[in-house]
């Protein structure tokens, strides 16, 4: 079974407020099998007109268990702390690549 990702672009406007979400977001995703891969840090655009002001990305066990982390109760309550801190906050969920180990 392949393993999904959460991919997020997110623009804060409220870094204090936000911090709350920061915090209490590690512990719901660890929950949920889930792991940070990148969660802000250094970027640049290489092609495109794309320019995310902050970026992150989790890989979780599978797609469902992704789904199940976004729509369980643990997160649920975890994203009521970033309401209003935030421009903009897109996630998009995908399936990773089914493939052999190299």
């Amino acid at each position: 079974m392949p393993v999904a990702y959460l991919m997020v672009e997110m623009h804060v406007t409220d870094p204090e407020g936000y911090k709350a979400y920061m915090a209490a977001a590690p512990a719901a995703v660890k929950a949920a099998g889930g792991e940070y891969l990148v969660r802000g840090g250094k970027h640049e655009t290489l092609e495109g007109d794309w320019q995310p002001h902050r970026v992150a990305m989790l890989r979780f066990p599978s797609y469902e268990a992704a789904k199940a982390f976004y729509d369980g109760p643990h997160y649920t309550e975890v994203r009521k702390l970033r309401k209003g801190k935030t421009e903009y906050f897109n996630m998009v969920l995908v399936e990773g690549v089914d493939a052999p180990p190299a």
